[in-house]
């Protein structure tokens, strides 16, 4: 019979641009104020990338963070996925411009869940390595939403930031990534859309003279409701699955959206909010990027140990969310090992 094989999280790292953006930067064109967005969102700042940094610089940064953590070397990753939904190009994938800048040789592909990328990615390449498909695979949640924002709108172009977060997996005995659920509402797809680019709107000059080709979100409400009921929901349903309860969970580390929304699923699930992460005070919501980003500041903070039992969620666009479930195996930060070959 063959012996059960499962995936481990060996390594984790993460990126942000060095331009931090507080709430009183808008407050120049925009009626808003830093007590205003605070208030709402629990964000006081946020970094948005500069002149030569794209969603591959980013990402190659977080993931060379992560391969250090675990003491591997981009030769011996077998497949990359780049969750985003803002690539540096509609074609090729960001995942191409990661791998070369990275120096690998590997299979890469981009995915594209949006707010639940990264939850989406760790799912499919947790399920590459059960299979014995790959034996290292970098998973990247990377976003510059800067550059897809209307400026003219306080209720979107406040809450967003840029940066990535990466994640190496690697074969394991007992299950590091314990079980994941994923789930689709393609009816609300309209609700938080960038509307043109693709096509069924392609960019003209006068699609290009507008804000269509930036990020519009037409009930943040319903948003906010829905992302409460959808996250807590996929919760539910995995430790359902897993036959795990939330006194089991040691740290939650959902989308960091909003921390009203955060809140709401802590208190749903019915976890301490002391074992809630909440990580977006000064890096606002980063999209795909904000789970691996939350994660590898925890444990850099020294939240998450060996052994714990980490609950992440995401909801987003589409609308798509998720949960992982995970027994945390990557060490101490302190430890180091040399890249093998």
């Amino acid at each position: 019979m063959t012996e059960a094989r499962y995936a481990r999280i060996a390594g984790i790292g993460s990126a942000l641009p060095s331009r931090l953006v507080p709430n009183s930067w808008f407050e120049s064109f925009l009626d808003t104020s830093d007590e205003w967005i605070a208030d709402r969102t629990g964000i006081h700042a946020r970094h948005f990338v500069g002149e030569g940094e794209t969603t591959s610089t980013l990402s190659a940064d977080a993931g060379t963070r992560a391969l250090e953590a675990a003491g591997a070397s981009p030769g011996s990753v077998d497949l990359l996925i780049v969750a985003t939904c803002t690539p540096d190009r509609p074609l090729p994938a960001a995942a191409a411009f990661v791998q070369d800048l990275m120096g690998m040789t590997c299979a890469a592909f981009d995915l594209n869940a949006a707010c639940a990328g990264f939850v989406y990615a760790l799912a499919v390449g947790s399920a590459q390595i059960r299979a014995g498909a790959a034996d290292r695979v970098l998973v990247i949640g990377a976003e510059v939403l800067s550059r897809v924002l209307n400026m003219q709108d306080r209720t979107t172009c406040v809450l967003f930031g840029d940066g990535a977060g990466a994640a190496l997996l690697e074969p394991a005995d007992e299950p590091g990534v314990i079980d994941s659920v994923m789930a689709l509402d393609g009816s609300q797809r309209k609700v938080l859309t960038i509307p043109a680019g693709g096509s069924e709107l392609p960019t003209t000059a006068e699609t290009a003279g507008g804000t269509l080709h930036t990020i519009h979100m037409t009930d943040g409400q319903s948003v906010f409701r829905q992302a409460v009921v959808g996250m807590s929901n996929a919760c539910g349903q995995l430790l359902e699955k897993s036959g795990l309860g939330a006194s089991d969970v040691d740290l939650v580390v959902a989308h960091q959206a909003n921390a009203r929304i955060i809140g709401s699923v802590g208190k749903r699930l019915g976890i301490d909010p002391a074992r809630v992460v909440l990580d977006i005070a000064e890096v606002g919501n980063t999209s795909a990027a904000s789970i691996p980003i939350a994660l590898d500041r925890a444990w850099r903070a020294g939240r998450l140990h060996a052994g714990d039992v980490v609950l992440t969620v995401a909801f987003g666009a589409g609308f798509a969310y998720g949960a992982n479930l995970i027994r945390w195996t990557a060490g101490p930060p302190a430890e180091r090992g040399a890249a093998d070959a």
